[in-house]
């Protein structure tokens, strides 16, 4: 039995070392610094989405309802500012992008993004969102560091800007690789202001991923009083059950 315990241990200690280098192997990714107790961060991140992704990606998921309330945002708020379909404000929130127009501009239809930080993680996103950069061999004329030969244009280069690659120092017959980017031509905003935006619009996803988040944080809070009240009273009565104990 104990041998059988010590395999079980050795075999789970394997796999999550394995798990751990095969994580260290990819990229660094910076910190997303997401914070879902952020309504203002949400309202600019859902901001950023319908203004610059909801042309081709989707929620398929998440209700323009929803999003009204759990942002506290009014209907009129939400119908006015998100919606460019004509959907009602029960509806899914679906891109109006046809299907045929997809598949031609870029090989696929867009994914939906209503799991995506679910899927990859909020760093992965941010980062993304940071790492394109102009690239003449690619058929689009853009290219990401995170996804390399990505199908998606740069939504948001009149924000950022335009990077180009700093190649590094390679050995002989290495091909050099990219080491960093660097702001060409600053867009609209400020490197700040668009790292900003980019941990808004990760921060808004987030919240898409998992919106029982927000309610689960907020119950947590009383569950936890709940349980420090009745351990105060469990502790009350065990003081008086045993007084009379010696």
């Amino acid at each position: 039995m104990i041998k059988r315990y010590i395999s079980t241990f050795a075999l789970a200690f394997g796999l999550l070392l394995g798990t751990t280098a095969a994580m260290a192997e990819g990229p660094e990714l910076p910190s997303a610094g997401t914070n879902l107790r952020d309504t203002a961060s949400l309202q600019r991140g859902a901001h950023l989405f319908f203004n610059y992704c909801v042309g081709c990606h989707s929620l398929k998921y998440m209700r323009y309802e929803r999003i009204a309330d759990d942002l506290g945002l009014t209907e009129n708020d939400v119908m006015s500012n998100f919606n460019f379909t004509g959907a009602k404000f029960g509806d899914t929130v679906i891109s109006h992008m046809p299907a045929d127009d997809a598949q031609k501009f870029f090989g696929k239809a867009p994914p939906d993004l209503s799991l995506e930080v679910a899927a990859k993680g909020p760093d992965w996103v941010y980062a993304y969102l940071n790492s394109f950069y102009l690239d003449p061999k690619s058929p689009i004329g853009w290219n990401n560091l995170i996804l390399p030969n990505a199908a998606m244009p740069f939504p948001l280069w009149e924000l950022q800007g335009e990077q180009v690659p700093v190649m590094g120092a390679a050995k002989p017959g290495d091909e050099p690789q990219i080491e960093k980017l660097k702001l060409l031509h600053q867009g609209r905003l400020t490197p700040e202001q668009y790292q900003q935006a980019t941990r808004d619009l990760t921060n808004f996803l987030e919240y898409v991923s998992e919106p029982a988040a927000l309610q689960r944080r907020h119950y947590g809070i009383w569950v936890v009083l709940f349980l420090l009240a009745f351990t105060f009273l469990a502790y009350l009565l065990k003081k008086e059950y045993w007084k009379d104990v010696h």
